[in-house]
């Protein structure tokens, strides 16, 4: 299909939709429905992304020449424009890089960071209790220095080839000219009771009668189209000083409910940063993730070096065993994550010692065959457990990934956020700002110990985004996976690696089977699967269970004997294509 046809109006935009299956699809979120995908296999490049159009923005910009990283922006900046609710302009988000000719990873951290003026007890009301969820979340105070534009301009000038104004030519269009709702957008935009109390949000979304416009709407943004075209000519300063930078924070310090303190200076500091991925083994391979301020790729890492004792492949994956194990592994993983990581800027996390493989292994050996520890505590292999106080902030999933490797065998894991849906619910010049703060911890101390994730001016809060690349034992390039979801995000990655790893599933069943496991608190069963059924026996080992929906959006990228097999989640409304 060429690119020009591609785009030529509302007309041609429906029909590739359809032709995607997506305007039949129910909404995965709100409804956690289900709509099977299939392999996807390619012999030179795979991009596989949250929404169809946003896929295919990637996939012509490779087909044109571009790198991983050229698709990369071309990818996000359409998902801004029709995945508002997960990521966009107003958020930030992780980048790994694999570049193959030099066989070098890089990691890119874009995350958003508290303003200079803001203060440990953030989240705490006149009586030092933590605020209810809408004073916190739905408010200025949740809203750090957006991250996402500073850390594509960073990627791109390292590693694009096209040029940076190019990429934004698809978005700029399809903000233009329109593009349909989606059921998934159109069945979030009405659940949500906060959305339309945002002027602007509510014209763009809602008819006048207050009804949210149905799935397949032509929904045009020109005011996305005209930030694009600023930031296209002038790069990510049109965005960080200026007349953008100053409309989002008066933004956030006019909010009616609770005003924040975001001023233009905490943009012009704002920068990205580019930093050492986290690698560890799992038996014959290497897994590299983010490092901190992400905990995920601490905590996947952690989850499956714990789980590596233990023979895997000699289980089912659907049974009580792979269910027990998998979800103690989680509760020591999270334990140790809730304590320790934070912004390293601020707290220097014991990475080598909790990474260690003695530690690992005795940590492993609290695990029981047949009973539930409960919950797990922290270790202390460097002996500073006693410096830091626990915490479990709260944290949303509404975030979205991407994964690609272009026609060289250059890759990329993108994990990019808003936080909740929509983010704080305020929209500025066509997309919406983040509620990313809330994922600091309320409570800056616990039992008299300051908290690591606390509130501090200019600090990043941690998340727990996992964008993960998988080498096997010559260095090639194996994997590619990452996933929204919050809090479970790593036990989503964790599990789709060793669906792919030990019980030998291609990438879209891996990313299809059923979701399991445990953020130290219940051990979660996907509802509707039939994980269901082993709740009886895990409730009898000292389980206590919870059936959940679950709302995953894997994407993923698998290295086959003749090129690549790209898998997207059935719960959300991603595609895989590839060539």
């Amino acid at each position: 299909m060429r690119e020009e046809s591609f785009w030529r109006g509302a007309a041609v935009v429906g029909a590739f939709l359809a032709a995607s299956g997506l305007c039949a699809q129910p909404a995965p979120e709100a409804a956690t429905a289900v709509v099977p995908k299939r392999l996807v296999t390619s012999e030179r490049f795979m991009v596989v992304a949250a929404h169809p159009l946003a896929a295919r923005a990637g996939y012509d910009t490779i087909r044109r020449g571009g790198s991983a990283v050229d698709a990369a922006i071309a990818v996000e900046l359409v998902l801004g424009l029709v995945e508002p609710q997960s990521s966009g302009l107003g958020g930030g988000g992780f980048l790994l890089h694999y570049a193959a000719r030099e066989a070098k990873l890089e990691a890119y951290d874009g995350r958003e960071t508290a303003p200079a003026s803001a203060k440990p007890g953030r989240f705490l009301g006149a009586d030092k209790r933590p605020l209810d969820w809408p004073d916190a979340v739905i408010s200025g105070k949740s809203v750090g220095v957006p991250g996402l534009l500073r850390l594509l301009e960073l990627a791109h000038r390292r590693h694009g080839k096209l040029p940076w104004a190019s990429l934004f030519e698809p978005a700029i269009r399809l903000a233009r000219e329109g593009f349909p709702i989606s059921p998934r957008l159109s069945a979030l935009v009405a659940a949500d009771r906060f959305l339309p109390l945002d002027a602007n949000a509510r014209r763009y979304f809602y008819l006048p009668d207050g009804k949210a416009k149905p799935a397949g709407t032509l929904l045009k943004n020109p005011e996305y189209a005209t930030v694009l075209e600023r930031v296209a000519a002038g790069g990510a300063d049109a965005f960080y000083r200026g007349r953008i930078a100053r409309d989002i924070a008066a933004a956030a310090r006019s909010h009616k409910r609770a005003p924040g303190d975001l001023v233009e200076s905490d943009f012009s500091a704002y920068s990205a940063i580019r930093r050492e991925p986290l690698c560890g083994g799992y038996r014959r391979w290497k897994v590299c993730g983010m490092p901190p301020p992400s905990s995920g790729g601490f905590a996947v890492l952690q989850l499956l070096e714990i789980l590596e004792r233990f023979d895997l492949r000699a289980l089912k994956p659907d049974s009580v065993e792979a269910a027990h194990l998998f979800a103690e592994a989680g509760r020591l993983a999270y334990a140790d994550r809730n304590l320790y990581i934070a912004d390293p800027d601020f707290v220097q996390a014991p990475l080598a010692a909790l990474l260690a493989p003695a530690y690992l292994a005795a940590r492993g050996k609290l695990i029981e065959p047949l009973h539930s520890m409960g919950r797990a505590r922290a270790g202390n292999p460097a002996g500073v457990a006693a410096n830091y106080g626990p915490s479990e902030p709260l944290e949303l999933p509404a975030t979205t990934h991407v994964s690609i490797v272009d026609a060289e065998g250059n890759a990329v894991a993108l994990t990019a956020s808003v936080e909740a849906a929509f983010g704080n619910r305020q929209m500025v010049r066509g997309f919406f700002l983040n509620n990313e703060l809330t994922d600091f911890s309320w409570a800056p101390e616990e039992d008299g110990k300051p908290v690591a994730n606390r509130v501090e001016a200019k600090k990043r809060p941690r998340s727990s985004m996992a964008p993960t690349l998988v080498f096997d034992e010559k260095g090639k390039l194996t994997m590619v996976i990452g996933s929204p979801g919050g809090h479970s995000i790593i036990n989503y990655v964790a599990l789709t690696v060793v669906n792919v790893l030990d019980w030998n599933m291609d990438i879209q069943k891996a990313i299809d089977a059923p979701r399991m496991g445990s953020r130290n608190g219940p051990t979660e069963l996907e509802r509707g699967t039939k994980l269901e059924r082993l709740a009886p026996e895990l409730e009898r080992m000292g389980h206590s269970v919870r059936i959940r929906p679950e709302a995953s959006g894997l994407h993923g990228i698998v290295r086959t004997p003749s090129g690549w097999a790209g898998g997207a989640d059935p719960r959300r409304e991603g595609v895989a294509l590839g060539d």
